[in-house]
């Protein structure tokens, strides 16, 4: 059922198109659930009408009981769906016709909604707008908010997965005090601006990303290891793949969730990624080689496969380096267009960049993306990056402390750009 009737342009709609065009003409449909972080609705609203989207509400019965459904008429100037009725609204917003939605943004999701989601339980206007929404195969993004331990639940994590393989985005949320938080309305409108205007200009090209940390074991259990999170070599195959590329992630443990259309291809030491790597560029033709995992460069020279007993007064631990993944890629492909990462830990920009460049030269990169992992918000289990983009003529190009989809995105823009497309 509609909330609202209408005599002429709501006043509310006065704000579309204040902040850009990049969502003009677009309609989204904005789905509330049953979670507290529903009072940042009106807010994601807002947001995206400023870019020129027409936003509209579907809520849950439960929603409807942490903000009313006037706030969501107020914000967006439309009628707001708090049931379904003869006027069949799931498939109005959410069918297979011209007059449909570009694009259905639930923010905030709760597990519940996600759970039901993605088993096709259609009990609520959003459910069911959301089944008839994946069926027309309209873009669709999910911003989650719970209890931290909830979003860990394996039932929920697997669902989320399901999900994502069938191509619903959902966004990661933001972990603080013991909360799943939603994830900040910029993030979201980034993710929806993404989601519908990004140019499918990397089709064709076949990208082999790595990402993450490796582990080299010391004993049976133990291992040598960094805090690489992979975020980074997500969002590159992420991006590569919403322009058009066809990625395959080789990916150490404990990585970020490769995303849905990536072939994944999971490794633990070095020495693994080394020859997954060489098999990718073997099996088939790749265009372009990213190397942003943190690959490990020493093992144990000796694993025991026990438990080295704890009370020792010392235990020493002959390390030998391990090869360098980058340094074989070009014997592997001279052809391929070699991406690599260079972290250093507290040195000046200019120190950085000497280094980054030398480093450059010695494994017949094209491009090295340096970043300092002392600095804060940089590098590391971050969601953000500070990076220098240098090139083999000398030229640096410098994104200041950005997410890192953002870096991602202009790092391929600099390949697309070497590439000549």
């Amino acid at each position: 059922m509609l909330i609202g009737m209408s005599f002429g342009e709501h006043t509310s709609k006065q704000i579309i198109g204040t902040k850009g065009d990049s969502l003009k003409g677009k309609k989204i449909v904005l789905c509330v659930t049953g979670s507290v972080a529903a009072i940042k609705s009106p807010e994601i609203a807002r947001e995206l009408m400023r870019f020129g989207a027409e936003v509209f509400t579907v809520m849950t019965p439960m929603a409807q009981k942490i903000i009313h459904p006037y706030m969501m008429e107020w914000s967006t100037g439309n009628p707001v769906v708090t049931e379904l009725t003869g006027e069949i609204e799931h498939v109005t917003l959410g069918g297979e016709h011209d007059n449909r939605a570009d694009l259905v943004l639930v923010a905030p999701s709760t597990a519940n909604t996600i759970g039901k989601a993605a088993v096709a339980i259609d009990d609520t206007p959003v459910t069911t707008l959301l089944t008839t929404a994946i069926g027309a195969r309209i873009p669709i993004i999910i911003a989650p908010a719970m209890h931290a331990s909830m979003y860990k639940h394996p039932i929920v994590v697997e669902n989320i997965g399901k999900l994502e393989s069938i191509g619903v985005e959902v966004l990661m949320p933001r972990f603080e005090e013991e909360k799943a938080k939603i994830p900040g309305t910029e993030e979201i409108v980034d993710a929806v601006v993404r989601k519908l205007t990004t140019e499918r200009d990397l089709e064709g090209l076949s990208i082999v990303v790595t990402g993450g940390p490796t582990r080299e074991y010391i004993d049976g259990f133990r291992f040598i290891s960094n805090p690489s999170s992979g975020k980074m070599g997500v969002a590159i195959a992420e991006v590569a793949l919403s322009r058009g590329a066809r990625v395959t992630l080789v990916h150490g443990p404990g990585t970020a969730v490769p995303p849905p259309g990536a072939k994944a291809v999971p490794v633990q030491g070095t020495e693994d990624m080394l020859e997954k790597v060489v098999e990718a560029l073997k099996d088939g033709k790749q265009d372009v080689a990213i190397l942003s995992a943190a690959a490990a460069d020493y093992k144990a020279s000796e694993r025991k496969m026990i438990k080295t007993p704890s009370g020792l007064d010392q235990w020493n631990i002959e390390l030998r380096p391990l090869p360098k993944v980058i340094e074989q890629v070009k014997k592997v492909d001279p052809g391929v267009f070699l991406v690599g990462f260079k972290a250093e830990y507290d040195v000046s920009d200019e120190e950085l960049i000497e280094r980054a460049s030398k480093r450059m030269g010695e494994a017949e990169m094209d491009i090295v993306v340096a970043n300092d992992v002392a600095r804060e918000k940089v590098g590391f289990e971050e969601d953000t990056n500070e990076v220098f983009i240098i090139d083999r003529e000398g030229e640096v190009i410098h994104t200041p402390i950005e997410s890192k989809v953002k870096v991602a995105e202009r790092l391929l823009d600099v390949v697309k750009e070497k590439l000549g497309r």
